[in-house]
């Protein structure tokens, strides 16, 4: 048996919590912002948490291994926060021991997920505004668009569906547009027949009412909105600017004048 050190003691937790850190941001990568509001709190339980039990079975451990040999234990254990991620698949090799060893950090892992997806939700909707008319919502989609494909790869942006997304939010706008402008029902129908985006019976079935369609309309262009900029998210764009009208830029930046 050997003795372990204070000096072995603290390289050991070091690396398990450098190698939790590590491990936890690979697994999150494409899937959301471990760090954020809603989650920070929680991505720091599960990196001490997990960092301090690789530590420990790796240091009891080097009572009768090698003491570089139980280092490294240390810093590889962490791993599992990579491998959870793929346990859900693997539903018919669990065992009754894996579930009682491992329940505390799928659990935390779940709570996780469920953080960064409030975090992502709450910064897509910080880049949409309920004042806008349909006009100025279109013009958002096209200016966010154009930041996404600029930040995505040609295969990110077939994956994400960011060019149908912008055509189908286009679409909707296009008749919610008609319908402001007080168009005819025979005109709304042909408009709604026009694109495979409005051409669905959940369309037709409100146009005896138009003022309801409008509002289902708009309802589900921002929805392929939020779609789109959850895509810029995921992709670490989280720089990305609100979009702000010309019109309403020129009314905030526009100087107060004094009264004579």
């Amino acid at each position: 048996m050997q003795e372990v050190t204070a000096g072995q003691v603290g390289l050991t937790i070091g690396l398990a919590l450098v190698s939790a850190v590590g491990f936890l941001l690979l697994r999150c990568q494409g899937k959301g912002r471990p760090f954020g509001p809603a989650g920070r709190r929680l991505a720091v339980t599960i990196i001490v948490l997990t960092g301090l039990v690789s530590a420990s079975v790796a240091l009891v451990g080097g009572i009768v291994l090698d003491e570089y040999l139980s280092t490294l234990l240390g810093a590889v254990a962490p791993s599992g926060l990579w491998f959870s991620q793929v346990r859900a698949g693997e539903a018919e090799r669990r065992t009754l021991g894996k579930e009682m060893a491992t329940f505390w950090l799928v659990s935390l892992l779940a709570r996780l997920d469920q953080a960064m997806a409030e975090d992502q939700r709450g910064w897509c909707e910080r880049r949409l505004d309920d004042s806008w008319t349909v006009h100025e919502l279109s013009l958002a989609a096209i200016r966010y668009h154009e930041r996404v494909c600029d930040r995505l790869t040609p295969e990110e942006r077939r994956k994400e569906r960011v060019h149908a997304r912008l055509e189908a939010i286009e679409r909707r706008l296009d008749v919610a547009a008609l319908i402001e402008d007080g168009a005819s029902r025979s005109k709304a129908v042909a408009a709604l027949g026009g694109s495979r985006h409005t051409k669905q019976a959940r369309y037709e079935r409100y146009l005896n009412d138009l003022t309801r369609l409008h509002g289902i309309l708009r309802h589900d262009a921002e929805s392929d909105l939020l779609r789109l900029l959850a895509s810029a998210y995921r992709a670490g764009h989280r720089s990305l600017p609100v979009y702000v009208p010309p019109s309403r830029s020129r009314t905030v930046t526009e100087p107060v004048r004094p009264h004579p």
